[in-house]
């Protein structure tokens, strides 16, 4: 590894712009800062989702797998013409999502975030990762993006939704479903 971080702050950001992987500089605000920053708070969420208890090591390992992809995703984000997600990656999450979710009953409702904290953080994770999707999508208007990223944002947010109902189940609260009939009427 080049170099490591001794001192955290520089003050280079001061001005509002930070530096990219390749040494240029960008607005804070700019679509690709958006784009690796969604990334890295996604990353984070998942890391929640691993502190809480009763994942079992299926859901841990597949996790830890995704934290890993995802800082290398946000590093392809944050250095412009890298390439370090491929199809393999998107293919091994698919493969993943078929393994949990064969071993679910079909659902014919919808389902509210709920179901416990390990699964209700694992749904906000999702949520967080549509973000990330949908700020990819923005960054490929201005600059280019390998379609390999928002093929795996795609199939994550999928299998962090079968996670969620997984760990729902596991943890015993089972999936709380969206009633119609409990919609306010005003």
């Amino acid at each position: 590894m080049g170099h490591r971080l001794s001192k955290i702050y520089t003050r280079t950001g001061d001005d509002g712009s930070t530096g990219l992987g390749d040494g240029s500089r960008v607005p804070k605000d700019s679509p690709r800062v958006a784009a690796y920053g969604t990334t890295d708070e996604l990353n984070s969420v998942i890391g929640m989702v691993l502190s809480c208890d009763g994942l079992g090591d299926d859901v841990t390992e597949a996790l830890v797998q995704i934290q890993h992809d995802l800082f290398d995703l946000g590093g392809e984000l944050c250095v412009p013409g890298m390439a370090l997600i491929d199809d393999a990656d998107v293919t091994k999450l698919e493969e993943v999502l078929d393994g949990f979710n064969a071993k679910l009953p079909a659902l014919k409702d919808f389902i509210l975030p709920a179901g416990g904290m390990a699964a209700s953080t694992c749904h906000l994770a999702r949520t967080v990762c549509r973000r990330a999707e949908r700020e990819v999508v923005a960054l490929g208007r201005e600059a280019q993006v390998r379609p390999q990223i928002g093929q795996y944002l795609n199939r994550l947010s999928d299998l962090l939704f079968v996670l969620a109902r997984v760990l729902a189940r596991r943890a015993g609260h089972g999936e709380v479903l969206w009633q119609k009939a409990r919609r306010s009427r005003g």
